[in-house]
């Protein structure tokens, strides 16, 4: 007979935390000791609880996956791009996790040279990611980082484009980008805090030199900033950023000169954000210089860069954020976002034309693609929306012909983007401020009581989730549930305004807003608080958390991954990573005033005795963004104060970070669970079958 498993109830250590004369007792501490194997137990108890409890949905959830899976174009490949000589192909092949890098000289008739198979390079590890492919100027040499853990702490290695031979050193505790010099022997490295993993050092490293005699060249003393290292689009300078929530600062140095020393371009203001990018002899600067809070576009010569010497290009405006430039020879080209809908603006430098891309919806996403090339008329940017899939398109910005590359292939007979029907619709939060949604769904999917919803939000950092098209989505979409991206305040949707009113002292908006958005959806009849679901990761997380102990009776299950729920205790400790560049997004704890009020709304401090809607929780051991220790109390302190039979699961990748699950395939299973999770709680099998 088989064993049937309760739910795992943590030991209870009672750990007095006192600061401000106030004492808060935390039962649950003692789970922060990764290696501890009481710890690990608890853990593992938590994943197979989840196993036996759900143990019904399983064949459903290899179904989604497989449904998932194939539609899915297993052997498909980039748009290629040239650069320096070669064009650089990224492709996958049928049945494979993982992609494999390749290029060809000159044109794409020729042999391909691969560069990397990352299926050979992930075997024999759970995780597996490679970033920062970055090749030397005479095309010999590529420079690579490797995390084979989810920490995102990566081995910087380097390869022979010859030989195919991988050079023997090997640089530990990297961010995993490198950058070359133009005299193709002579890289330049970032290196991160052992035990914060704050990137803090830049080093210059001579190929067949060892680590030991690699030279430090830039210390980050401020706890609050972080670093990076890379080169201009013109490929003349190396250019070091310094970066923090509200503060810039750059570094310039010629590129062919690699032994001398970085100058600063503008030594930092707090307050003074900016980006530089070079074109021929100047420096145009993205910044919000003179209270520019949406941003201006300013240059200045590249021999003169303070302040002083900056003028306006394009002036702010109050209506318009400029998100980002990039920089032709003959064009400059503007990333806008304007009433929450992205825009491109094209101008030729002589002023002789200056207009705007046309897209005729409200519920789309566009973005400039990779243009690694200066010397061109052409523009590649990405188009797609909630309805139609993902399109690269080559735009000519002389004639204004436009080329579709590539179209997402959706390989399911049955989907037709006709099918389904998007629209932006409004709620009144409760200051009275409009917080837009973007919703998708079938176009027979009705709206009513018994209509399931999933709201989606992230609401953190000024990141905007925009509306965009998911093949996975569809297995929500096609048993009848309605999709709901909720722009709450905290992203940069409409502006600047729109982060600076969901932060610090203001965050509190952005959990009011999604809950006031959830209310709107239910009194204008989308669905019922018995059919209302959320979604959120990480910062995300942390909202889906403070909902449901503020208003637990509007949702019926809530999915939060990797979430960051232990606030005060967090902030309050230096040592762990990206705690001390947080203070502007969520404020110093040591402070009286934001203890205060991040103690208010601090998810794991406001735990209450009452009902919780149906809960699965996902965390990753190695996680370094959130540690699993806020998930893992969390859980701990919810099972022991709830007042309810509804679900509580946690699930801990005892193998991956931050991100989950590495591979194409793996990570789908991971969505798959959570759809079983949400289907199988609608509690109507013919929610089970596809319309």
């Amino acid at each position: 007979m088989k064993t049937t498993i309760k739910a795992p109830i943590a030991r209870q250590i009672p750990k007095e935390l006192e600061i401000h004369k106030d004492i808060r007792i935390d039962n649950y501490f003692w789970l922060n000791q990764r290696e501890d194997q009481n710890v690990l137990d608890y853990l593992n108890a938590e994943n197979e609880y989840y196993e036996q409890e759900t143990a019904h949905t399983k064949e459903f959830e290899k179904q989604l996956f497989e449904e998932m899976k194939a539609r899915i174009k297993e052997d498909d490949a980039s748009v290629p791009y040239k650069y320096n000589g070669y064009w650089y192909i990224v492709r996958y092949e049928k049945g494979k996790d993982y992609p494999i890098y390749t290029r060809k000289k000159e044109n794409l008739n020729a042999k391909e040279e691969l560069l990397f198979d990352c299926n050979v390079m992930a075997k024999g590890h759970g995780y597996f990611r490679l970033v920062g492919l970055s090749v030397s100027p005479d095309n010999t040499m590529i420079s690579f980082g490797i995390d084979t853990i989810g920490r995102r702490q990566y081995s910087l290695q380097i390869k022979s484009l010859i030989t195919n031979e991988i050079f023997s050193d090997i640089i530990e505790n990297t961010t995993g980008s490198s950058t070359w010099a133009n005299d193709n022997c002579t890289i330049f490295y970032t290196k991160k805090d052992e035990q914060t993993l704050r990137a803090n050092e830049i080093y210059k490293h001579k190929i067949g030199d060892s680590e030991d005699e690699d030279v430090i060249v830039f210390t980050e003393d401020d706890d609050t900033f972080g670093v990076t290292v890379y080169k201009s689009k013109s490929r003349k300078y190396l250019i070091i950023a310094c970066y923090s929530t509200l503060t810039n600062e750059f570094h310039i140095l010629n590129a062919d000169t690699p032994d001398d020393e970085f100058k600063v371009f503008q030594k930092r203001i707090r307050g003074l954000e900016y980006s530089i990018s070079h074109f021929e002899d100047h420096f145009y600067v993205v910044t919000n210089k003179d209270d520019a809070t949406n941003f201006k576009l300013m240059k200045t010569p590249e021999n003169a860069t303070k302040l002083d010497n900056w003028v306006d290009v394009l002036s702010h405006r109050k209506d318009v954020l400029i998100e980002d430039i990039d920089i032709f020879k003959d064009y400059l080209v503007v990333s806008e976002r304007t009433n929450g809908l992205n825009q491109i603006r094209i101008k030729r430098w002589d002023n002789s034309d200056d207009y705007y891309l046309p897209f005729d919806n409200e519920t789309y996403t566009v973005n400039v693609g990779t243009n690694v090339d200066f010397n061109t008329e052409t523009l590649r940017y990405v188009y797609n929306s909630l309805t139609n899939p993902s399109s690269v398109i080559d735009f000519n910005m002389r004639t204004k012909a436009k080329e579709v590359k590539k179209e997402q292939e959706i390989l399911d007979p049955n989907f037709n983007k006709n099918n389904y029907t998007s629209e932006r619709i409004w709620a009144t939060a409760k200051d009275g401020t409009k917080i837009p949604m973007s919703i998708v769904r079938r176009k027979d999917t009705k709206l009513g009581v018994e209509t399931p919803v999933l709201q989606y939000a992230y609401g953190s950092y000024g990141s905007t989730v925009d509306p965009y098209f998911s093949t996975i989505r569809l297995s929500l979409l096609d048993r009848g549930f309605i999709y709901v991206i909720a722009h709450v305040r905290g992203s940069e949707y409409l502006g600047r305004h729109w982060y600076e009113d969901g932060k610090l002292l203001k965050k509190k908006n952005t959990f009011t807003d999604f809950i006031d958005c959830s209310k709107h959806l239910i009194t204008e009849g989308y669905t019922s608080k018995s059919h209302l679901y959320a979604m959120g990761g990480s910062a995300g997380g942390l909202l889906m958390a403070v909902i449901i102990n503020d208003a637990p009776e509007l949702y019926n299950g809530v999915i939060a991954a990797v979430p960051f729920v232990d606030v005060v205790t967090t902030m309050l400790d230096d040592t762990i990573p990206l705690t001390t560049g947080e203070y502007d997004e969520w404020g110093n704890p040591k402070d009286k005033s934001y203890y205060d009020y991040i103690k208010s709304y601090s998810p794991y401090d406001n735990i209450k005795k009452q009902h919780y809607p149906n809960l699965l929780v996902t965390t990753g051991l190695h996680d370094s963004q959130v540690q699993y220790w806020e998930p893992a109390k969390w859980v701990s302190k919810l099972r022991t104060y709830k007042q309810d039979t509804n679900k509580l699961f946690l699930i801990t990748n005892m193998e991956a970070g931050h991100g989950g699950a590495s591979g194409r395939f793996e990570a789908l299973k991971e969505d798959a669970r959570e759809y079983a999770f949400l289907l199988d709680l609608e509690g109507n099998t013919s929610y089970f079958e596809k319309k």
